[in-house]
């Protein structure tokens, strides 16, 4: 008989063939390793331009240097006092002068002497309203501004006991701690809307917080201010002592301040 015919094998690359074992035995054939024509793909570094917080903080900085010195060249209560009393239609008063307000905040304008404009120009009632307004539209600028460019910076340069406290209370307390902190009229309105935005406070209640809480004391201002023509009247005496309770308020918290400082060190 006529041996069978096989058919040839199909064409291609011949399969690797590994090394013969020692018993005889066929060795196993893998599939062949496929080349993908990419290098290998390997994790960007931690500390890589893209993401370094340092450009953004910087770019902060500069925002907030650039506000700074724009006061060399305009005064917000000049501008207050010239646009809002001279040829200003009503209507524009009250935004226009929420508007100062708030880029004067940002810029580090004094607050106290925005109130004492809003009660001298706008009166009780509406400086009232408006220096509040205004306060709360330059806290959340401030704070949106320090959060987007200059939180993780910030966290990086404020590493420590101190800090880790004060996010766990922000945190976990944001309305109250931020409520406590525009009740006491003895620590910066600046400092405590970039230190509040560097914590794990959220902006709804920091900005609930600030227009609560910073009532009491810009209304003394505006008082005082809208009463300053008559010099013997109750509001205006009543006004001059509030200042003064809160000038007392603001001694007693910086020296509950200083003296915790001290048992912190001695300890």
């Amino acid at each position: 008989m006529p041996a069978p015919v096989t058919s040839p094998p199909p064409p291609g690359p011949a399969p690797a063939v590994g090394p013969a074992p020692a018993d005889g035995t066929a060795p196993e054939q893998g599939p062949a390793p496929v080349d993908t024509g990419s290098p290998t793909s390997t994790a960007a570094p931690a500390d890589s331009p893209a993401r370094s917080p340092w450009p953004r903080f910087a770019l902060l900085v500069a925002i907030l240097g650039a506000a700074a010195g724009s006061l060399l060249l305009w005064s917000p209560t000049a501008l207050l006092d010239g646009g809002l009393s001279h040829g200003m239609p009503w209507y524009w008063r009250g935004p226009l002068f929420a508007a100062v307000y708030a880029v004067g905040t940002v810029a580090f304008f004094p607050r106290p002497a925005l109130n004492a404009a809003a009660g001298l120009l706008l009166g009780l009632q509406e400086g009232l309203l408006l220096s509040v307004l205004g306060t709360t539209l330059g806290a959340a600028a401030a704070f949106g501004l320090a959060r987007w460019l200059g939180q993780d910076a910030l966290r990086r340069l404020l590493r420590g006991r101190v800090l880790v406290a004060l996010d766990r209370r922000f945190t976990d307390q944001g309305f109250r701690s931020v409520l406590l902190l525009r009740l006491f009229p003895g620590l910066p309105f600046q400092a405590a809307n970039y230190g509040a935005a560097v914590s794990g406070v959220r902006f709804g209640s920091f900005i609930g917080a600030t227009a609560l809480g910073v009532i009491p004391v810009t209304a003394v201002y505006v008082a005082a201010a809208a009463t300053a023509r008559e010099p013997g009247s109750t509001g205006f005496l009543l006004s001059i002592g509030a200042l003064g309770l809160l000038g007392l308020a603001t001694l007693v918290q910086v020296g509950r301040a200083a003296a915790r400082r001290r048992r912190t060190v001695t300890d």
